[in-house]
Protein backbone atom coordinates (compact mmCIF):
# COMPACT_ATOMS: atom_id res chain seq x y z
CA UNK A 1 0.00 0.00 0.00
CA UNK A 2 1.18 3.34 -0.77
CA UNK A 3 0.84 6.54 0.64
CA UNK A 4 -1.91 9.52 -1.17
CA UNK A 5 0.44 12.23 -0.54
CA UNK A 6 3.06 10.35 -3.19
CA UNK A 7 -0.11 10.43 -5.69
CA UNK A 8 -0.95 6.98 -5.58
CA UNK A 9 -3.47 5.63 -3.17
CA UNK A 10 -3.97 3.74 -0.35
CA UNK A 11 -6.14 1.06 -0.67
CA UNK A 12 -5.76 -3.22 -0.12
CA UNK A 13 -5.64 -5.79 -3.58
CA UNK A 14 -7.86 -8.61 -3.91
CA UNK A 15 -6.93 -11.21 -7.32
CA UNK A 16 -9.45 -13.41 -8.20
CA UNK A 17 -10.57 -15.15 -11.36
CA UNK A 18 -13.83 -14.53 -10.37
CA UNK A 19 -15.64 -12.22 -8.54
CA UNK A 20 -19.34 -12.18 -7.57
CA UNK A 21 -21.35 -8.85 -6.00
CA UNK A 22 -23.99 -9.65 -3.77
CA UNK A 23 -23.87 -12.77 -0.99
CA UNK A 24 -27.83 -14.01 -1.48
CA UNK A 25 -28.68 -16.61 -3.14
CA UNK A 26 -28.23 -15.26 -6.72
CA UNK A 27 -24.82 -14.74 -5.78
CA UNK A 28 -23.53 -17.72 -4.25
CA UNK A 29 -25.53 -20.30 -6.85
CA UNK A 30 -23.23 -18.43 -9.12
CA UNK A 31 -20.52 -18.49 -7.34
CA UNK A 32 -20.62 -22.36 -6.47
CA UNK A 33 -20.93 -22.93 -10.52
CA UNK A 34 -18.09 -20.56 -11.34
CA UNK A 35 -15.98 -22.63 -8.82
CA UNK A 36 -17.16 -26.13 -10.15
CA UNK A 37 -16.02 -25.17 -13.75
CA UNK A 38 -12.36 -25.08 -12.08
CA UNK A 39 -11.74 -20.81 -11.24
CA UNK A 40 -11.23 -19.25 -7.80
CA UNK A 41 -13.70 -17.06 -6.87
CA UNK A 42 -14.66 -14.37 -4.66
CA UNK A 43 -17.59 -13.19 -3.20
CA UNK A 44 -18.47 -10.13 -1.91
CA UNK A 45 -21.45 -8.71 0.26
CA UNK A 46 -22.61 -5.38 2.47
CA UNK A 47 -24.68 -7.70 4.30
CA UNK A 48 -23.32 -10.50 6.57
CA UNK A 49 -24.38 -13.88 4.72
CA UNK A 50 -27.22 -15.54 7.14
CA UNK A 51 -29.41 -12.33 6.72
CA UNK A 52 -29.49 -11.66 3.09
CA UNK A 53 -32.78 -10.71 1.12
CA UNK A 54 -33.29 -13.96 -0.33
CA UNK A 55 -33.82 -15.38 3.54
CA UNK A 56 -37.36 -13.09 3.08
CA UNK A 57 -38.61 -14.79 0.30
CA UNK A 58 -40.87 -16.87 2.26
CA UNK A 59 -43.58 -18.97 0.43
CA UNK A 60 -42.05 -21.49 -2.02
CA UNK A 61 -40.02 -22.15 -5.53
CA UNK A 62 -41.73 -23.06 -8.84
CA UNK A 63 -40.78 -26.49 -10.54
CA UNK A 64 -43.55 -27.91 -12.72
CA UNK A 65 -42.23 -31.78 -10.77
CA UNK A 66 -45.85 -32.64 -11.83
CA UNK A 67 -45.52 -34.30 -8.06
CA UNK A 68 -49.19 -33.37 -6.99
CA UNK A 69 -50.29 -32.42 -10.11
CA UNK A 70 -49.21 -34.73 -12.66
CA UNK A 71 -50.68 -32.91 -15.89
CA UNK A 72 -48.19 -30.29 -15.38
CA UNK A 73 -45.19 -29.82 -17.15
CA UNK A 74 -42.52 -27.00 -18.14
CA UNK A 75 -44.96 -25.68 -21.25
CA UNK A 76 -47.67 -24.74 -19.20
CA UNK A 77 -45.09 -23.22 -16.75
CA UNK A 78 -43.89 -21.25 -19.37
CA UNK A 79 -47.46 -20.32 -20.86
CA UNK A 80 -48.64 -19.32 -17.06
CA UNK A 81 -45.29 -17.22 -16.69
CA UNK A 82 -45.48 -15.56 -19.97
CA UNK A 83 -49.43 -14.86 -20.44
CA UNK A 84 -49.37 -13.59 -16.62
CA UNK A 85 -46.37 -11.75 -16.94
CA UNK A 86 -48.49 -9.56 -19.83
CA UNK A 87 -46.71 -10.72 -22.63
CA UNK A 88 -43.39 -8.39 -21.50
CA UNK A 89 -41.22 -10.97 -20.49
CA UNK A 90 -38.19 -12.42 -22.59
CA UNK A 91 -39.41 -15.55 -23.73
CA UNK A 92 -36.33 -17.33 -24.15
CA UNK A 93 -35.31 -16.28 -20.74
CA UNK A 94 -38.99 -17.97 -19.48
CA UNK A 95 -38.39 -20.97 -21.43
CA UNK A 96 -34.90 -21.85 -20.27
CA UNK A 97 -35.90 -21.22 -16.27
CA UNK A 98 -39.14 -23.29 -16.91
CA UNK A 99 -37.19 -26.08 -18.38
CA UNK A 100 -34.43 -26.09 -15.55
CA UNK A 101 -36.25 -25.68 -12.75
CA UNK A 102 -37.05 -29.51 -11.94
CA UNK A 103 -33.90 -30.48 -11.77
CA UNK A 104 -32.19 -27.47 -9.57
CA UNK A 105 -35.22 -27.29 -7.20
CA UNK A 106 -33.97 -31.23 -6.79
CA UNK A 107 -30.22 -30.49 -6.44
CA UNK A 108 -31.11 -27.59 -3.60
CA UNK A 109 -33.04 -30.05 -1.88
CA UNK A 110 -30.34 -32.71 -1.99
CA UNK A 111 -27.71 -29.80 -0.61
CA UNK A 112 -29.84 -29.54 2.15
CA UNK A 113 -33.04 -27.47 1.40
CA UNK A 114 -35.30 -29.93 3.09
CA UNK A 115 -38.68 -29.28 0.93
CA UNK A 116 -41.33 -30.87 2.81
CA UNK A 117 -41.92 -34.08 1.05
CA UNK A 118 -44.93 -36.68 0.50
CA UNK A 119 -45.46 -39.99 1.82
CA UNK A 120 -43.87 -41.02 -1.15
CA UNK A 121 -40.94 -38.94 -0.75
CA UNK A 122 -41.03 -36.95 -3.66
CA UNK A 123 -41.25 -33.08 -2.85
CA UNK A 124 -44.87 -31.84 -2.07
CA UNK A 125 -46.02 -28.84 -3.82
CA UNK A 126 -48.95 -25.82 -3.14
CA UNK A 127 -50.80 -23.77 -4.83
CA UNK A 128 -49.57 -20.26 -5.58
CA UNK A 129 -51.42 -17.42 -7.20
CA UNK A 130 -51.94 -17.17 -10.77
CA UNK A 131 -50.10 -20.97 -11.53
CA UNK A 132 -52.66 -23.54 -13.13
CA UNK A 133 -51.37 -26.88 -10.92
CA UNK A 134 -49.90 -27.00 -7.74
CA UNK A 135 -46.09 -26.54 -8.58
CA UNK A 136 -44.69 -24.43 -5.64
CA UNK A 137 -41.80 -26.50 -3.69
CA UNK A 138 -41.50 -25.32 -0.27
CA UNK A 139 -39.97 -25.39 3.49
CA UNK A 140 -42.77 -24.12 5.77
CA UNK A 141 -43.10 -20.28 5.10
CA UNK A 142 -38.94 -19.73 4.98
CA UNK A 143 -38.14 -21.32 1.82
CA UNK A 144 -35.74 -18.88 0.87
CA UNK A 145 -33.85 -19.35 4.12
CA UNK A 146 -34.26 -22.97 3.87
CA UNK A 147 -32.46 -22.48 0.20
CA UNK A 148 -29.82 -19.66 1.31
CA UNK A 149 -28.46 -22.19 4.78
CA UNK A 150 -28.51 -25.06 1.67
CA UNK A 151 -25.99 -22.74 -0.67
CA UNK A 152 -24.31 -21.23 2.48
CA UNK A 153 -23.20 -24.89 3.36
CA UNK A 154 -21.97 -25.62 -0.02
CA UNK A 155 -19.72 -22.76 -0.37
CA UNK A 156 -17.97 -23.61 2.97
CA UNK A 157 -17.75 -27.08 1.63
CA UNK A 158 -15.99 -25.82 -1.57
CA UNK A 159 -14.15 -23.06 0.52
CA UNK A 160 -15.41 -19.95 -1.52
CA UNK A 161 -14.77 -17.23 0.42
CA UNK A 162 -17.37 -14.73 1.25
CA UNK A 163 -16.47 -10.99 2.29
CA UNK A 164 -19.09 -9.37 4.41
CA UNK A 165 -19.20 -5.64 5.36
CA UNK A 166 -17.84 -4.43 2.08
CA UNK A 167 -19.50 -2.10 0.05
CA UNK A 168 -19.53 -1.05 -3.56
CA UNK A 169 -18.67 2.35 -4.77
CA UNK A 170 -17.60 1.41 -8.15
CA UNK A 171 -17.52 -1.36 -10.79
CA UNK A 172 -14.15 -1.00 -12.60
CA UNK A 173 -14.70 -0.50 -16.10
CA UNK A 174 -12.43 0.71 -18.79
CA UNK A 175 -12.82 1.11 -22.90
CA UNK A 176 -16.22 -1.07 -22.22
CA UNK A 177 -14.21 -4.15 -19.91
CA UNK A 178 -15.17 -4.82 -16.24
CA UNK A 179 -11.85 -5.74 -14.57
CA UNK A 180 -13.47 -5.88 -10.80
CA UNK A 181 -14.39 -3.42 -8.33
CA UNK A 182 -13.46 -0.80 -5.98
CA UNK A 183 -15.27 -1.21 -2.27
CA UNK A 184 -14.59 0.26 1.35
CA UNK A 185 -15.05 -1.22 4.48
CA UNK A 186 -18.30 -0.51 6.50
CA UNK A 187 -16.64 -0.91 10.01
CA UNK A 188 -13.49 0.33 9.23
CA UNK A 189 -13.57 2.36 6.07
CA UNK A 190 -10.57 0.21 4.63
CA UNK A 191 -10.94 -0.04 0.88
CA UNK A 192 -9.74 -3.05 -1.23
CA UNK A 193 -9.79 -3.43 -4.85
CA UNK A 194 -10.70 -6.54 -5.93
CA UNK A 195 -9.44 -7.73 -9.45
CA UNK A 196 -11.06 -10.25 -11.63
CA UNK A 197 -11.31 -11.80 -14.92
CA UNK A 198 -15.13 -11.73 -14.63
CA UNK A 199 -17.22 -10.04 -12.81
CA UNK A 200 -21.10 -11.08 -11.73
CA UNK A 201 -23.49 -8.77 -9.85
CA UNK A 202 -26.30 -9.93 -8.09
CA UNK A 203 -26.61 -6.91 -5.79
CA UNK A 204 -30.91 -7.05 -5.84
CA UNK A 205 -33.07 -4.24 -6.51
CA UNK A 206 -34.74 -1.47 -5.35
CA UNK A 207 -38.06 -1.60 -3.98
CA UNK A 208 -36.81 -0.33 -0.45
CA UNK A 209 -36.90 3.42 -2.38
CA UNK A 210 -40.80 3.19 -1.10
CA UNK A 211 -42.08 4.15 1.80
CA UNK A 212 -43.77 1.02 2.89
CA UNK A 213 -41.47 -2.24 1.85
CA UNK A 214 -40.89 -5.89 2.22
CA UNK A 215 -37.54 -4.74 2.75
CA UNK A 216 -36.95 -3.53 6.13
CA UNK A 217 -33.37 -3.27 5.96
CA UNK A 218 -30.25 -1.85 4.98
CA UNK A 219 -30.69 -3.74 1.17
CA UNK A 220 -32.53 -3.23 -1.97
CA UNK A 221 -31.89 0.08 -2.51
CA UNK A 222 -30.92 0.39 -5.94
CA UNK A 223 -27.19 0.50 -5.74
CA UNK A 224 -27.22 -2.66 -7.99
CA UNK A 225 -28.95 -0.55 -10.88
CA UNK A 226 -26.79 2.59 -10.34
CA UNK A 227 -23.56 0.75 -10.23
CA UNK A 228 -24.84 -1.14 -13.74
CA UNK A 229 -25.73 2.06 -15.48
CA UNK A 230 -22.38 4.19 -14.51
CA UNK A 231 -20.35 1.27 -15.95
CA UNK A 232 -22.51 1.16 -19.16
CA UNK A 233 -25.20 -1.22 -19.04
CA UNK A 234 -28.73 -0.70 -19.90
CA UNK A 235 -31.22 -0.82 -17.70
CA UNK A 236 -34.96 -1.87 -19.09
CA UNK A 237 -38.94 -1.97 -17.92
CA UNK A 238 -37.89 0.30 -14.73
CA UNK A 239 -41.61 0.95 -14.27
CA UNK A 240 -42.23 -2.76 -13.60
CA UNK A 241 -42.66 -2.60 -9.87
CA UNK A 242 -44.44 -5.33 -7.75
CA UNK A 243 -47.04 -4.40 -5.17
CA UNK A 244 -47.20 -7.74 -3.24
CA UNK A 245 -50.88 -7.29 -1.66
CA UNK A 246 -50.18 -8.64 1.53
CA UNK A 247 -47.85 -6.36 4.18
CA UNK A 248 -48.28 -5.91 7.85
CA UNK A 249 -50.27 -2.61 8.35
CA UNK A 250 -49.13 -1.59 12.11
CA UNK A 251 -46.58 -0.78 13.99
CA UNK A 252 -45.71 1.95 11.89
CA UNK A 253 -41.78 1.13 11.78
CA UNK A 254 -42.72 -2.44 10.49
CA UNK A 255 -45.12 -1.11 8.15
CA UNK A 256 -44.94 -3.42 4.69
CA UNK A 257 -43.03 -5.96 6.26
CA UNK A 258 -44.35 -9.29 4.02
CA UNK A 259 -47.08 -11.47 5.08
CA UNK A 260 -45.89 -14.53 2.36
CA UNK A 261 -48.55 -15.11 -0.32
CA UNK A 262 -48.06 -18.92 1.31
CA UNK A 263 -51.38 -17.69 3.80
CA UNK A 264 -53.61 -17.25 0.91
CA UNK A 265 -51.74 -20.28 -0.99
CA UNK A 266 -53.26 -22.33 2.18
CA UNK A 267 -56.90 -21.25 2.17
CA UNK A 268 -56.25 -17.36 3.72
CA UNK A 269 -58.99 -15.09 2.48
CA UNK A 270 -59.52 -11.47 2.24
CA UNK A 271 -62.35 -9.46 4.11
CA UNK A 272 -62.93 -5.84 4.06
CA UNK A 273 -63.79 -3.49 7.16
CA UNK A 274 -67.34 -4.01 6.27
CA UNK A 275 -66.70 -8.05 6.63
CA UNK A 276 -67.17 -8.96 3.14
CA UNK A 277 -65.33 -11.14 1.17
CA UNK A 278 -64.50 -8.87 -1.77
CA UNK A 279 -62.09 -11.07 -4.29
CA UNK A 280 -65.64 -12.02 -5.66
CA UNK A 281 -66.04 -8.92 -7.20
CA UNK A 282 -62.75 -8.80 -8.76
CA UNK A 283 -61.25 -12.04 -9.41
CA UNK A 284 -64.89 -14.46 -9.04
CA UNK A 285 -62.80 -17.67 -10.44
CA UNK A 286 -59.48 -17.49 -8.83
CA UNK A 287 -60.57 -15.45 -5.43
CA UNK A 288 -57.51 -14.58 -3.38
CA UNK A 289 -55.32 -16.74 -5.77
CA UNK A 290 -55.56 -14.45 -8.50
CA UNK A 291 -52.49 -12.43 -10.22
CA UNK A 292 -50.62 -10.62 -7.26
CA UNK A 293 -51.21 -7.44 -9.05
CA UNK A 294 -55.20 -8.03 -9.24
CA UNK A 295 -54.99 -9.14 -5.67
CA UNK A 296 -52.63 -6.13 -4.69
CA UNK A 297 -55.26 -3.80 -6.97
CA UNK A 298 -58.17 -5.23 -5.20
CA UNK A 299 -56.52 -4.70 -1.69
CA UNK A 300 -55.98 -0.84 -3.05
CA UNK A 301 -59.40 -0.20 -3.89
CA UNK A 302 -61.32 -1.12 -0.99
CA UNK A 303 -58.65 0.75 1.30
CA UNK A 304 -59.26 4.26 -1.04
CA UNK A 305 -63.08 3.50 -1.62
CA UNK A 306 -63.70 3.53 2.01
CA UNK A 307 -64.02 -0.04 3.10
CA UNK A 308 -60.64 -0.93 5.03
CA UNK A 309 -60.03 -1.59 8.71
CA UNK A 310 -59.74 0.82 11.27
CA UNK A 311 -55.94 0.84 10.80
CA UNK A 312 -56.26 1.53 6.63
CA UNK A 313 -55.99 -2.01 5.29
CA UNK A 314 -57.79 -5.30 4.93
CA UNK A 315 -58.01 -8.29 7.03
CA UNK A 316 -56.63 -11.82 5.57
CA UNK A 317 -57.86 -14.57 7.60
CA UNK A 318 -56.64 -17.80 8.17
CA UNK A 319 -58.14 -18.10 11.49
CA UNK A 320 -60.89 -21.30 10.06
CA UNK A 321 -57.65 -23.49 9.65
CA UNK A 322 -56.63 -25.80 12.85
CA UNK A 323 -53.61 -23.82 15.07
CA UNK A 324 -52.20 -27.28 14.31
CA UNK A 325 -52.07 -26.62 10.54
CA UNK A 326 -50.94 -23.31 10.59
CA UNK A 327 -48.13 -24.12 12.77
CA UNK A 328 -46.62 -26.70 10.66
CA UNK A 329 -47.43 -25.07 7.09
CA UNK A 330 -47.04 -20.96 8.35
CA UNK A 331 -44.81 -21.57 11.37
CA UNK A 332 -42.82 -18.09 10.50
CA UNK A 333 -46.13 -16.12 10.18
CA UNK A 334 -47.90 -17.53 13.17
CA UNK A 335 -44.39 -16.36 15.16
CA UNK A 336 -44.48 -12.89 13.26
CA UNK A 337 -47.61 -11.82 14.36
CA UNK A 338 -47.04 -12.95 17.74
CA UNK A 339 -44.05 -11.36 18.21
CA UNK A 340 -44.42 -7.98 16.89
CA UNK A 341 -48.44 -7.36 17.87
CA UNK A 342 -49.73 -10.51 20.28
CA UNK A 343 -51.85 -11.63 17.76
CA UNK A 344 -52.24 -15.60 17.07
CA UNK A 345 -53.26 -15.95 13.72
CA UNK A 346 -55.32 -18.84 14.35
CA UNK A 347 -57.81 -17.15 16.34
CA UNK A 348 -57.91 -13.69 14.99
CA UNK A 349 -57.40 -12.31 11.29
CA UNK A 350 -54.07 -10.09 10.10
CA UNK A 351 -54.44 -6.23 8.99
CA UNK A 352 -52.60 -6.09 5.46
CA UNK A 353 -52.25 -3.50 2.72
CA UNK A 354 -50.21 -3.62 -0.49
CA UNK A 355 -45.99 -2.92 -0.13
CA UNK A 356 -43.13 -2.49 -2.55
CA UNK A 357 -42.14 -6.05 -2.98
CA UNK A 358 -39.83 -6.80 -6.22
CA UNK A 359 -38.23 -5.20 -9.08
CA UNK A 360 -38.98 -6.74 -12.30
CA UNK A 361 -37.55 -4.33 -14.12
CA UNK A 362 -33.59 -3.89 -13.74
CA UNK A 363 -30.47 -4.68 -15.94
CA UNK A 364 -30.57 -6.22 -19.39
CA UNK A 365 -28.61 -9.56 -19.48
CA UNK A 366 -28.69 -11.99 -22.55
CA UNK A 367 -30.44 -14.86 -21.70
CA UNK A 368 -28.27 -17.51 -22.27
CA UNK A 369 -24.89 -16.57 -20.26
CA UNK A 370 -26.65 -13.69 -18.62
CA UNK A 371 -23.89 -11.38 -20.08
CA UNK A 372 -24.25 -7.02 -20.10
CA UNK A 373 -23.82 -5.24 -22.69
CA UNK A 374 -19.83 -4.72 -20.82
CA UNK A 375 -17.42 -7.33 -21.91
CA UNK A 376 -16.65 -9.31 -18.54
CA UNK A 377 -19.77 -8.22 -16.47
CA UNK A 378 -22.01 -10.61 -16.07
CA UNK A 379 -25.58 -10.09 -13.63
CA UNK A 380 -28.12 -12.36 -12.19
CA UNK A 381 -31.43 -11.89 -9.91
CA UNK A 382 -33.42 -9.46 -9.06
CA UNK A 383 -30.77 -6.84 -10.16
CA UNK A 384 -31.68 -8.08 -14.01
CA UNK A 385 -34.82 -7.68 -16.05
CA UNK A 386 -36.59 -9.93 -18.61
CA UNK A 387 -38.41 -13.39 -16.66
CA UNK A 388 -41.26 -11.74 -14.92
CA UNK A 389 -43.08 -8.93 -17.24
CA UNK A 390 -45.17 -6.86 -15.68
CA UNK A 391 -46.11 -9.33 -12.77
CA UNK A 392 -43.85 -11.80 -11.19
CA UNK A 393 -45.78 -15.36 -10.28
CA UNK A 394 -45.17 -15.85 -6.75
CA UNK A 395 -42.07 -18.20 -6.57
CA UNK A 396 -40.30 -17.63 -9.42
CA UNK A 397 -38.28 -15.87 -8.41
CA UNK A 398 -36.10 -18.63 -5.97
CA UNK A 399 -36.31 -20.70 -9.37
CA UNK A 400 -34.41 -17.73 -11.15
CA UNK A 401 -31.81 -17.07 -8.51
CA UNK A 402 -30.68 -20.55 -9.13
CA UNK A 403 -30.89 -21.13 -12.89
CA UNK A 404 -29.54 -17.87 -13.86
CA UNK A 405 -27.29 -18.10 -10.99
CA UNK A 406 -25.56 -21.06 -12.26
CA UNK A 407 -25.75 -19.79 -15.59
CA UNK A 408 -23.98 -16.75 -14.95
CA UNK A 409 -21.50 -18.50 -12.85
CA UNK A 410 -20.70 -21.24 -15.53
CA UNK A 411 -20.55 -18.42 -18.47
CA UNK A 412 -18.06 -15.80 -15.79
CA UNK A 413 -15.65 -18.97 -15.46
CA UNK A 414 -15.37 -19.87 -18.96
CA UNK A 415 -14.27 -15.97 -19.55
CA UNK A 416 -11.43 -16.33 -16.64
CA UNK A 417 -10.39 -19.73 -18.68
CA UNK A 418 -10.33 -18.51 -22.06
CA UNK A 419 -8.61 -15.20 -21.38
CA UNK A 420 -5.19 -14.94 -22.10
CA UNK A 421 -3.80 -11.73 -20.10
CA UNK A 422 -5.36 -9.85 -16.93
CA UNK A 423 -6.99 -6.33 -17.65
CA UNK A 424 -6.31 -3.60 -15.62
CA UNK A 425 -6.03 0.59 -15.44
CA UNK A 426 -4.94 2.34 -12.88
CA UNK A 427 -6.31 5.51 -14.31
CA UNK A 428 -10.15 4.01 -13.39
CA UNK A 429 -8.72 2.82 -10.02
CA UNK A 430 -7.48 5.97 -8.67
CA UNK A 431 -11.00 7.71 -10.26
CA UNK A 432 -12.73 5.54 -7.60
CA UNK A 433 -10.91 6.83 -4.88
CA UNK A 434 -11.53 10.29 -6.00
CA UNK A 435 -15.25 9.67 -5.99
CA UNK A 436 -15.10 8.20 -2.25
CA UNK A 437 -12.53 10.97 -1.24
CA UNK A 438 -15.44 13.78 -2.64
CA UNK A 439 -18.30 12.23 -0.23
CA UNK A 440 -16.61 12.39 2.76
CA UNK A 441 -16.99 16.07 3.61
CA UNK A 442 -19.25 18.91 5.96
CA UNK A 443 -22.00 20.00 4.96
CA UNK A 444 -25.83 20.79 5.42
CA UNK A 445 -27.77 17.65 4.74
CA UNK A 446 -27.96 14.48 6.50
CA UNK A 447 -28.82 11.15 4.21
CA UNK A 448 -31.30 9.30 6.53
CA UNK A 449 -33.92 12.70 6.18
CA UNK A 450 -33.27 12.21 2.58
CA UNK A 451 -33.83 8.67 2.41
CA UNK A 452 -37.24 9.10 3.94
CA UNK A 453 -38.14 12.02 1.84
CA UNK A 454 -37.44 9.84 -1.48
CA UNK A 455 -38.92 7.21 0.43
CA UNK A 456 -42.45 9.33 0.69
CA UNK A 457 -41.88 10.42 -2.82
CA UNK A 458 -41.98 7.50 -4.57
CA UNK A 459 -44.93 5.77 -2.18
CA UNK A 460 -46.69 9.26 -3.27
CA UNK A 461 -46.03 9.57 -6.80
CA UNK A 462 -45.11 6.45 -7.65
CA UNK A 463 -46.56 3.80 -5.89
CA UNK A 464 -49.36 1.55 -6.67
CA UNK A 465 -51.84 3.73 -8.71
CA UNK A 466 -50.18 6.48 -11.07
CA UNK A 467 -50.86 9.28 -13.50
CA UNK A 468 -48.97 11.69 -15.08
CA UNK A 469 -49.22 14.66 -12.71
CA UNK A 470 -48.23 12.58 -9.67
CA UNK A 471 -45.35 11.69 -11.87
CA UNK A 472 -43.91 14.52 -13.11
CA UNK A 473 -44.46 16.31 -9.57
CA UNK A 474 -42.43 12.81 -8.56
CA UNK A 475 -39.32 14.41 -11.08
CA UNK A 476 -39.23 17.52 -9.96
CA UNK A 477 -39.06 16.31 -6.07
CA UNK A 478 -36.20 14.09 -7.57
CA UNK A 479 -34.19 17.09 -9.16
CA UNK A 480 -34.46 18.46 -5.68
CA UNK A 481 -33.11 15.89 -3.64
CA UNK A 482 -30.13 15.97 -6.11
CA UNK A 483 -29.07 18.99 -5.32
CA UNK A 484 -29.45 18.28 -1.71
CA UNK A 485 -27.25 15.63 -2.41
CA UNK A 486 -24.18 17.84 -2.90
CA UNK A 487 -24.49 19.46 0.24
CA UNK A 488 -24.17 16.10 2.11
CA UNK A 489 -22.72 15.49 5.68
CA UNK A 490 -20.88 12.70 5.97
CA UNK A 491 -18.06 12.22 8.67
CA UNK A 492 -16.89 8.42 9.47
CA UNK A 493 -16.04 8.63 13.24
CA UNK A 494 -15.25 5.98 15.72
CA UNK A 495 -18.67 3.91 15.20
CA UNK A 496 -17.58 2.89 11.29
CA UNK A 497 -18.24 4.25 7.73
CA UNK A 498 -21.93 4.27 7.65
CA UNK A 499 -22.32 7.77 6.97
CA UNK A 500 -20.40 6.90 3.85
CA UNK A 501 -22.29 3.78 2.92
CA UNK A 502 -25.38 6.05 3.56
CA UNK A 503 -24.24 8.53 1.21
CA UNK A 504 -23.64 6.00 -1.74
CA UNK A 505 -26.94 4.41 -1.09
CA UNK A 506 -28.95 7.30 -1.14
CA UNK A 507 -26.93 8.27 -4.88
CA UNK A 508 -28.09 5.29 -6.08
CA UNK A 509 -31.37 5.15 -4.94
CA UNK A 510 -31.96 8.62 -6.59
CA UNK A 511 -30.93 7.87 -9.95
CA UNK A 512 -33.20 4.18 -9.54
CA UNK A 513 -36.19 6.41 -8.71
CA UNK A 514 -35.94 8.78 -11.28
CA UNK A 515 -35.47 5.58 -13.95
CA UNK A 516 -38.35 4.37 -12.46
CA UNK A 517 -40.32 7.01 -13.01
CA UNK A 518 -39.41 7.71 -16.03
CA UNK A 519 -40.15 4.42 -17.13
CA UNK A 520 -43.57 4.91 -16.11
CA UNK A 521 -43.88 8.45 -17.59
CA UNK A 522 -43.43 6.59 -20.88
CA UNK A 523 -45.58 3.21 -20.40
CA UNK A 524 -49.14 5.10 -21.13
CA UNK A 525 -50.88 2.54 -20.30
CA UNK A 526 -52.32 -0.21 -17.46
CA UNK A 527 -50.54 -3.47 -17.35
CA UNK A 528 -49.64 -5.82 -14.74
CA UNK A 529 -48.28 -4.21 -11.43
CA UNK A 530 -47.87 -0.90 -13.62
CA UNK A 531 -51.48 0.84 -13.09
CA UNK A 532 -52.09 4.45 -14.01
CA UNK A 533 -55.89 5.71 -13.69
CA UNK A 534 -55.13 8.17 -16.53
CA UNK A 535 -54.70 5.77 -19.17
CA UNK A 536 -56.44 2.31 -17.89
CA UNK A 537 -56.59 0.73 -21.41
CA UNK A 538 -53.47 -1.81 -22.63
CA UNK A 539 -53.36 -1.02 -26.23
CA UNK A 540 -50.85 -3.09 -28.23
CA UNK A 541 -49.31 0.24 -29.52
CA UNK A 542 -47.09 -0.61 -26.23
CA UNK A 543 -46.10 -3.85 -26.74
CA UNK A 544 -42.90 -2.47 -25.83
CA UNK A 545 -39.92 -2.69 -23.42
CA UNK A 546 -38.79 1.09 -22.20
CA UNK A 547 -34.85 1.19 -21.87
CA UNK A 548 -32.92 3.30 -19.93
CA UNK A 549 -28.96 4.45 -19.96
CA UNK A 550 -26.52 7.03 -18.27
CA UNK A 551 -25.21 9.54 -21.30
CA UNK A 552 -21.86 11.61 -20.56
CA UNK A 553 -23.49 14.31 -19.14
CA UNK A 554 -25.02 11.87 -16.16
CA UNK A 555 -28.74 12.31 -17.82
CA UNK A 556 -30.89 9.22 -18.27
CA UNK A 557 -32.25 8.83 -21.92
CA UNK A 558 -34.94 6.43 -22.51
CA UNK A 559 -36.00 4.58 -25.79
CA UNK A 560 -38.76 1.93 -26.33
CA UNK A 561 -37.72 -1.42 -28.32
CA UNK A 562 -40.30 -3.68 -29.72
CA UNK A 563 -41.09 -7.09 -27.82
CA UNK A 564 -38.75 -10.34 -28.88
CA UNK A 565 -40.53 -12.60 -31.30
CA UNK A 566 -41.93 -15.72 -29.77
CA UNK A 567 -40.72 -18.78 -32.50
CA UNK A 568 -44.30 -20.70 -33.35
CA UNK A 569 -43.82 -23.33 -31.15
CA UNK A 570 -43.73 -20.79 -28.16
CA UNK A 571 -46.32 -19.02 -29.35
CA UNK A 572 -48.40 -22.26 -29.98
CA UNK A 573 -47.86 -23.21 -25.89
CA UNK A 574 -49.03 -19.28 -25.00
CA UNK A 575 -52.31 -19.86 -27.11
CA UNK A 576 -52.86 -23.38 -26.16
CA UNK A 577 -52.86 -24.99 -29.57
CA UNK A 578 -49.71 -26.87 -29.09
CA UNK A 579 -49.67 -30.50 -28.38
CA UNK A 580 -47.58 -31.96 -25.99
CA UNK A 581 -44.52 -33.48 -27.13
CA UNK A 582 -40.90 -32.27 -27.08
CA UNK A 583 -39.07 -30.22 -28.93
CA UNK A 584 -36.27 -27.27 -28.85
CA UNK A 585 -38.20 -24.12 -28.50
CA UNK A 586 -35.55 -21.56 -29.48
CA UNK A 587 -36.69 -17.70 -30.40
CA UNK A 588 -36.52 -16.58 -34.61
CA UNK A 589 -34.00 -14.92 -35.44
Amino acid sequence: MKNKSNNTIRHNTHISNVLVIGSGGAGLRAAIEAKKSGVEVTVIGKRIKEDVHTVLAAGGINAALGNVDPDDSWKQHFADTMIEGYMLSEPRMVELMAKEAPELVKEIDSWGANFAKLENGKIDQRFFGAHTHRRTCYSGDYTGRSIMMALIDKVKKLKIPIHDSQYVTELLVHNKICFGAMTFNIQSGERTVFLADAVILAAGGHTRIWRKSSSRRNENTGDGFYLGLKAGCTLKDMELVQFHPTGMVVPEEIAGTLVTEAVRGEGGYLVNGNGERFMKNYDAERLELSTRDRVAMANYTEIIEGRSTANGGVFLDISHQSKEFIIQKLPRMYRQFLDTLMIDISKSPMEVSPTAHYSMGGIQVVPDDHATSIEGLYAAGEVTSGLHGANRLGGNSLAEILIFGKRAGEAAAKRSLDMAIQYRSRVVINKAHEKIDGFIKNGSEVARPLQRELRNIMWEHCGVVRNEEKLQEGIHKINQLKKALENLDVRPDSEGFEDLMLAFDLEGSIMSAEATILGAIHRKESRGAHQRNDYKDTSSVFDVNFKITLNNDQVLEVVSEKLPTLSKELEAIVNGTEEITDFKGMLLE
